[in-house]
């Protein structure tokens, strides 16, 4: 299993994420006329990140793209820290909140996520202006844990607004209802392992590969709910 994770992870991860943008093209037709197609743009830029974010592996992989590899060492962009620091733990919990705040009806939750986000957007670059150097070498568990925070709130107010009228009847049918639960229970999986990013050290095998499972499993059930909620939902006009 080890070295099964250590050839293929990236790949698996890619797969997982393709299969879920495949499925969301396949249903676009079903859901667009409906705010459900922002979320398929969602699932689109996901991909799109991680996929780019890869660059560091790639520059191993493949000798076509050594002269990159030299052009890169010992530069501010030799690891990909930065590129998901900004891009998936601010603009993927940004993006979530921007949907969540289509999503919602309640006006008062909706101004109050959107609140939530302006003051976690200030906080984010106020820690990366402030820690400069490190933005290039490590991830910030402070912006991890406020991102769960913003996550955690546009779930939870989606659950609050469901549970006060007749649509807690057909929650099934709802695509938010996946999309919620498949967020949380993922954001609260990976949130924890910010506090340990100090071990992630090809010195510690055991705890990357730990991390790598985890991020696997967490991996299919977010995106798997995210298919599941696409292909059984009905979509609002």
């Amino acid at each position: 299993m080890e070295e099964f994770l250590r050839n293929n992870y990236s790949i698996l991860i890619t797969s997982i994420e393709i299969f879920a943008v495949f499925v969301g093209l396949i249903f676009y037709k079903k859901h667009k006329y409906s705010d459900a197609k922002y979320f398929i743009f969602i699932l689109v830029y996901l991909f799109i990140i991680e996929f780019l974010g890869a660059y560091t592996i790639y520059v191993e992989k493949f000798e076509f793209l050594h002269n990159v590899k030299v052009a890169l060492k010992d530069t501010l962009f030799e690891k990909n820290r930065w590129w998901f620091t900004l891009f998936w733990n601010i603009g993927g919990v940004l993006i979530f909140a921007l949907f969540y705040q289509k999503v919602l009806k309640n006006k008062f939750y909706a101004n109050l996520l959107k609140a939530s986000t302006v003051i976690f957007l200030v906080f984010s670059f106020y820690i990366i202006l402030s820690n400069w150097k490190d933005f290039f070498v490590k991830s910030f568990s402070s912006i991890d844990i406020a991102g769960a925070l913003i996550i955690i709130q546009c779930a939870f107010y989606y659950f609050l607004e469901i549970l006060s009228n007749e649509r807690v009847l057909k929650f099934y049918k709802d695509l938010n209802f996946y999309i919620s639960i498949a967020i949380l229970i993922f954001w609260l999986i990976i949130s924890p392992l910010a506090f340990y990013e100090v071990y992630y050290s090809t010195a510690d095998w055991n705890y990357i590969i730990l991390k790598w499972q985890v991020y696997l499993f967490a991996n299919l059930f977010l995106y798997g709910m995210f298919a599941i909620g696409l292909i059984i939902s009905n979509p609002e006009k």
